[in-house]
C-alpha cells in the first residue's frame, strides 16, 4: 500500500504527536523535517509500524489505515434529498417526553434533522419560552436582533412580513447574516385560524433538480453573489452570497433563498439576463406541487429544520385569526455535535453490553458465579438498596478491569490491579464519581480487612486468596491514609454489594435494564455523587 510520508506522519498518534487527553496534534506541520522519509516499516498484527527518518516511531492499526473518509455531514452527499411523497406515510417525529427521555429517541430526532433536513416535536408544552428549552436540548440559542425568540402573530406595526396574516412563499430565514443561522425552531402555542398551514421544501433536492435540467443556470445561481439586505429603527443587515452554495467539489452545501430580502444587483446587463433567467427557473422549480410538503402545526407541535436547506412557507390566514408560534434559531454545529456524542455513548454501552456476554460468561476467579452475574448481581444489590444512580453503576462495573483476561493473572498469583485498569477504561465515558469507587473498591476490601476482623473471616476462599496477592490487609498507617480520602465511604459501599454478589442461581436483571441509567450518567444528567 502506497501512502504519503508527510499524511503518515501527520497523522502519528503516539502521546509525543497528540494529547492523550484532547487528540490535538502538538506540533506545527513546519516542525517536521521537509526530507522526512521512512527508515523502517513492518507489518503485524494488524497494526504497521514506522521507523522515521529522524529516529520517531508511529504505530498505524490497518482497519485504520484503510477506513474511507468520512462525508461532509453538510453537504449533499450525507443527506436525503426528499420530494412531497416521500413522506406519505408519515412525518419524522417524536413525543417530546420520549426525546427528553431516551438519548436513542433524541438520536433519532437529530438525525432526522441532520440527514432529511427536519424533525416535528409532539407534545412541547405550550409555555411561553419552551421552544428555548427545545433549542437547548441539542444546542444553543443564537441570538438575533429579534432577541432571543421571536412571536410569529399578527402583529400591528409589524418589521417584518412574517408577523402579519399574509401567504409567505417558500423562503430561508435570514439570509442577510453572515454567518446564517443555520437550524431554526417553530413551536405552535395556539393555531384556531382559518389557513396558516406550514409548508417546507427541499431546497437541496430543488437545487440538484436545477443542476440537472439546466446545469449552465446552476452555474450562474452558485457563482453570482446576491445581495441580501434588512433594515429596520435598529437594525442594518447585509450579506452577499451564491443562492446555491457549493464546496470546492462542486457538492451542494447550502440554500440563501428569499425574495423579501434580495437587495439589488449592479451587474453588466448580459450576467443580469442570465442570473433572472436562472433564477426565475430556480424559483419555478421550488413551487413545483411535487416538491411542496404541507402539513398543519397544532399546539404543543415543534418544528425543528435546517435553515440552510429547507425552504419553509405559509399559507395566508384570517388576520382576526389566532395564530401564534415562538420560534428561535440554533446552529448545526451544535446540533452535529450532540448526535455524535449520543452515538458514541451508544456505542460505549453496546460495547459493554458485549463485554457482558462475551467474556462475561467466563468464570469469575473460582467464584460459583460468572463474571457477569457477579458484576450484575452487584449492581442490583445497590439498586434494590436505594444507592444513587453512580454508585449503582460503580457496583455494576467495578470488576471491568479483569475482562481481557486478566482476571486468570491474579488467579495465577500476578496482581492485576484490576481496580485502575477498570477506571482507566470506563474514564472514557464516566466522570470520577463512577471511576473513584471503581479503582478504590481492592483498596476498600484491604482496608475493611485491618478494621473489622470479621469481615476478613468473612471473605471467600477465592477472595481470601486474592487479598494475599493484593497486598494483604493494611496496616494502621494505609488504613487511617485510606478512610481520609475523598470517595473513601463510596468505594466501601461498592466493596460490601462486591462481595455479596456471588450467590449461584441468583435471579438479575439484564445488562439493558441499567442502560438508561449508564446513559443519563454518561450525560451528566443522572443523580450526582457525594465525593
Amino acid at each position: 500500500m502506497s501512502m504519503s510520508a508527510d499524511w503518515l506522519r501527520d497523522n502519528c498518534g503516539c502521546p509525543e504527536c497528540r494529547d492523550p487527553h484532547s487528540g490535538q496534534k502538538l506540533f506545527q506541520i513546519h516542525e517536521l523535517p521537509a526530507d522526512l522519509a521512512v527508515a523502517e516499516r513492518t507489518e503485524a498484527d494488524g497494526i504497521l509500524e514506522i521507523l522515521w527518518s529522524d529516529g520517531h516511531r508511529s504505530r498505524y492499526p490497518s482497519a485504520w489505515l484503510t477506513a474511507g473518509a468520512e462525508p461532509d455531514d453538510r453537504t449533499e452527499q450525507a443527506k436525503r434529498l426528499w420530494q412531497a411523497a416521500d413522506f406519505a406515510h408519515g412525518l419524522p417525529e417524536a413525543d417530546w417526553q420520549a426525546y427528553r427521555d431516551d438519548p436513542q429517541e433524541r438520536a433519532a430526532v437529530l438525525a432526522a434533522v441532520q440527514r432529511s433536513g427536519f424533525a416535528l416535536l409532539r407534545g412541547v408544552p405550550t409555555a411561553d419560552r419552551q421552544v428555548l428549552a427545545v433549542a437547548r436540548s441539542f444546542g444553543y440559542v443564537r441570538e438575533t436582533n429579534y432577541g432571543e425568540l421571536f412571536d410569529v402573530r399578527v402583529e400591528p406595526d409589524p418589521t417584518n412580513l412574517a408577523f402579519t396574516s399574509t401567504a409567505i412563499a417558500p423562503h430561508t430565514d435570514n439570509p442577510y447574516r453572515d454567518p446564517v443561522p443555520t437550524v431554526q425552531l417553530l413551536h405552535c402555542l395556539e393555531n384556531a385560524a382559518v389557513g396558516g398551514d406550514s409548508g417546507l421544501v427541499d431546497g437541496f433536492r430543488a437545487a440538484a433538480l436545477l443542476r440537472a435540467e439546466a446545469p449552465a443556470d446552476f452555474a450562474v445561481l452558485t457563482r453570482i453573489p446576491v445581495p441580501f439586505v434588512f433594515r429596520d429603527r435598529g437594525t442594518e443587515l447585509r450579506a452577499e452570497r451564491p443562492l446555491i452554495e457549493t464546496d470546492g467539489l462542486g457538492r451542494i452545501r447550502g440554500v440563501r433563498f428569499n425574495n423579501r430580502s434580495t437587495g439589488t444587483l449592479r451587474l453588466p446587463a448580459a450576467d443580469l439576463d442570465a442570473f433572472y433567467a436562472a433564477y426565475r427557473r430556480f424559483a419555478a422549480i421550488t413551487l413545483r406541487p411535487a416538491l411542496q410538503l404541507t402539513f398543519r402545526l397544532a399546539p404543543g407541535d415543534c418544528l425543528v429544520f435546517d435553515n440552510v436547506r429547507l425552504l419553509h412557507a405559509r399559507t395566508a390566514f384570517a388576520q382576526d385569526g389566532r395564530r401564534h408560534l415562538q420560534g428561535c434559531y440554533a446552529d448545526l454545529d451544535a446540533l452535529g455535535s450532540t448526535l455524535a456524542v449520543l452515538r458514541r455513548r451508544a456505542a460505549a454501552l453496546d460495547a459493554l453490553e458485549e463485554m457482558f456476554e462475551g467474556e462475561g460468561a467466563a468464570e469469575y476467579l473460582g467464584e460459583d458465579v460468572s463474571m457477569a452475574e457477579h458484576m450484575l448481581q452487584a449492581g442490583a444489590l445497590a439498586e434494590a438498596e436505594g444507592a444513587p444512580p453512580h454508585l449503582v453503576a460503580a457496583a455494576l462495573l467495578h470488576d471491568i478491569g479483569h475482562f481481557g483476561g486478566s482476571g486468570t493473572e491474579l488467579m495465577r498469583g500476578r496482581d492485576n490491579r484490576h481496580g485502575p485498569a477498570g477506571a482507566d477504561v470506563l474514564a472514557r465515558w464516566f466522570g470520577p464519581e463512577v471511576t473513584g469507587p471503581v479503582r478504590l473498591h481492592v483498596a476498600a476490601k484491604r482496608y475493611l480487612c485491618a478494621v473489622e476482623p470479621d469481615y476478613l473471616a468473612g471473605l471467600s476462599e477465592a477472595s481470601a486468596y486474592t487479598l494475599g496477592v493484593q497486598g494483604g490487609p493494611m496496616d494502621d498507617a494505609e488504613a487511617a491514609a485510606f478512610a481520609a480520602r475523598p470517595g473513601a465511604a463510596d468505594a466501601v459501599a461498592v466493596r460490601r454489594w462486591d462481595d455479596r454478589a456471588k450467590t449461584a442461581g441468583a435471579p438479575t436483571p439484564p445488562f439493558g435494564h441499567f442502560r438508561p441509567l449508564l446513559a443519563a450518567l454518561m450525560a451528566g444528567t443522572a443523580g450526582g455523587a457525594t465525593m
